[in-house]
């Protein structure tokens, strides 16, 4: 009986804690530079979780190692619910091939999906003062002028570097990696001509593109932009099947709750439908979701299976 008790009191005990949850600030760890799509997404869900759960949800940009630092620290992090990563394509889906034992985590074994929140498309962007008005125009200067046509990217082994390479694999072109800390420098030097191009998120990019300094060239998703409706596809462009976009979704250390990871998913995908709280992310083009954990899992592991082929198939590195 007294047993019976003991039981009891800790099942009440569970049960409370995980019902006060959240009783202070939630950490959300970008793993990237500021500037970029990434922190406008982890923005929009940080905000929207603000609202929602009563307790400040704060960014806090940890770059490095292509993601990988940030991912190493939260794997370690306490799986109570306070430590929070936002996953990405490259992180979750790239790395695991371009690193291979190298990788100081396991995407599949140290983290538990949360939702996927968005997908972004990638733009081929040149500053407007650029000669290229098209893809062609690009695509037929580096091939004239093969190691002499740089590109900037976010980072080594960002998504915009993964993206690059891809295309420039497929279009048997030589282009320049030059990676920055993050988008923000990388723009600034490519409006004002130090790099001559960059495939990269659309949040990042729409702003410069509204302000008329910066011309999309092509776009990589399967589909048009609706916010650039008379921007060609790179598979319209001559480059038929060609597809990579970003994405970015919510991650917790494994072991979180799971009264937790669904909490945090309902409320993440009840502000994806509020046109209010994802206005930022709507009007940069992004795609929202705000799937289920199983399911976001299932497609993390899809996507690790496509990465794999492509970046073999380019022969992707690092710099």
């Amino acid at each position: 009986m007294f047993k019976a008790l003991i039981t009891t009191v800790s099942l009440c005990i569970t049960q409370v804690s995980f019902a006060a949850y959240p009783e202070k600030s939630i950490r959300l760890v970008v793993p990237f530079a500021t500037g970029g799509t990434s922190e406008i997404v982890a923005r929009s869900v940080a905000g929207s979780l603000t609202n929602s759960l009563g307790q400040s949800v704060y960014v806090d940009n940890k770059p490095g190692g292509a993601g990988n630092i940030a991912m190493e620290e939260v794997k370690r992090a306490n799986p109570d619910g306070y430590t929070l990563i936002l996953g990405h394509v490259g992180t979750l889906a790239v790395n695991p091939a371009l690193f291979g034992s190298k990788l100081p985590y396991d995407p599949n074994k140290d983290f538990t999906p949360i939702t996927l929140v968005a997908k972004v498309p990638n733009v081929i962007a040149v500053s407007n003062t650029s000669p290229y008005k098209n893809l062609a125009d690009l695509v037929a200067d580096a091939k004239k002028n093969p190691g002499k046509i740089n590109y900037g990217s976010a980072g080594n082994g960002s998504a915009g570097h993964l993206a690059m390479e891809y295309f420039c694999a497929v279009a048997g072109i030589d282009l320049v990696h030059v990676p920055y800390k993050g988008s923000g420098p990388m723009l600034t030097d490519l409006i004002g001509g130090q790099i001559q191009a960059t495939f990269n998120g659309l949040p990042s990019l729409v702003g410069q593109i509204k302000g008329s300094t910066l011309r999309p060239l092509a776009v990589g998703s399967s589909e048009r932009s609706k916010i650039l409706p008379n921007v060609p596809t790179i598979s319209e462009s001559g480059y038929k099947g060609f597809e990579t976009s970003q994405w970015y979704g919510i991650i917790a250390p494994a072991g979180t709750p799971k009264s937790i990871i669904d909490l945090l998913q309902k409320e993440i995908a009840k502000s994806l439908k509020n046109k209010e709280d994802s206005k930022k992310m709507l009007d940069d083009g992004a795609l929202l979701v705000g799937d289920t954990p199983e399911q976001f899992s299932a497609f993390i592991k899809s996507e690790q299976s496509r990465w794999a082929k492509v970046v073999e198939k380019a022969h992707i590195q690092v710099d």
